[in-house]
């Protein structure tokens, strides 16, 4: 495990070049044991520490637990966190960050978050190639780019949601980000709807 340093000071800046992610990300792919799981559902990360008590994912686990029993599926949260099993969430460096990629307005920075992302994704779906049946992953974006790629390279199905039917027919250009946000009913309704084929 990476040990915070002694002033826990938070992380700012993109998380995704700062040592310490690489250190728990190797961590993640060399020592970590996934729990075995029917389903593997990763969702973005978010502003709010730790992940799982935000808004955002308060509304998405309950829409999962609403359709799977907790002993079929495995969250995992990504994002420019990396990739991070959801029961880690509050392992240094995970819980001692501030950075949103869609208030960025660096082109590069956004090119090296998509082939940092996805090489980390690529890596975590390689080692739990037979740890889960199938994986649905709920992300928009840069997030989602990241995930298409590293499921392409791998040969490892990874279902998108929302599909992008669904983020086409819900995208406004004078929205702050233009597909909307994961909250919206339209997404959530899908996101219950491929859990319930998924099961």
């Amino acid at each position: 495990m990476i040990q915070p340093p002694e002033s826990g000071d938070i992380i700012s800046g993109p998380s995704f070049y700062h040592p310490a992610f690489e250190a728990a990300h190797r961590f993640i792919i060399r020592q970590y044991v996934p729990p075995a799981r029917d389903i593997c559902i990763f969702l973005p990360c978010s502003m709010k520490k730790p992940y799982s008590q935000s808004p955002s994912h308060i509304t998405f686990r309950g829409i999962i637990s609403a359709v799977l029993p907790d002993d079929r599926y495995h969250v995992v949260v990504f994002g420019t966190c990396g990739v991070v099993p959801g029961e880690l969430e509050r392992m240094y460096p995970y819980s001692h960050y501030r950075f949103m990629l869609g208030r960025c307005g660096s082109e590069r920075v956004r090119r090296d978050f998509l082939a940092i992302e996805t090489g980390r994704l690529e890596a975590y779906l390689e080692k739990t190639a037979g740890t889960y049946k199938r994986r649905v992953a709920y992300c928009l974006g840069a997030f989602r780019e990241a995930m298409r790629q590293a499921s392409d390279r791998t040969g490892i199905e990874v279902v998108l949601c929302p599909s992008d039917a669904t983020i086409e027919a819900n995208s406004h250009p004078e929205l702050r980000f233009g597909e909307g946000s994961l909250n919206m009913s339209a997404y959530c309704r899908e996101l219950r709807s491929v859990l319930l084929r998924t099961r």
